[in-house]
């Protein structure tokens, strides 16, 4: 009988293209998962733990309409995508994004 060997580079690249795709879904599964934590549904408690707020706090922005938030009957629910949404909406611009904005500004009116 003949010992038949596998050409060393054909083996290779099989391993490779099985890593591949090991690698490439467990990036899809990664994908999914971070989108599913975007839309997580969150209660007041999760909410004021998320944003460091007391509940109290919280309240009185659900009361001002100043946050985005969901009711059913007497429950309240947010959208974990809204709530980083609404921060960001706070966010400060740096003294050189205001200056660039300035120069944006200027450059444009004449």
């Amino acid at each position: 009988m003949k010992n038949k060997m596998e050409n060393p580079f054909l083996v290779i690249s099989n391993r490779l293209s099985n890593i591949e795709n090991l690698l490439l879904n467990a990036n899809l599964q990664n994908q999914k998962t971070t989108e599913h934590k975007d839309d997580e549904l969150l209660t007041t408690e999760q909410t004021a733990e998320f944003l460091s707020l007391s509940k109290f706090t919280l309240y009185g922005l659900i009361n001002r309409r100043e946050i985005p938030c969901m009711k059913r009957s007497k429950r309240v629910y947010f959208l974990k995508k809204d709530l980083l949404e609404y921060l960001q909406q706070g966010k400060m611009k740096t003294v050189s994004e205001i200056q660039s904005d300035a120069e944006t500004f200027l450059s444009n009116k004449k």
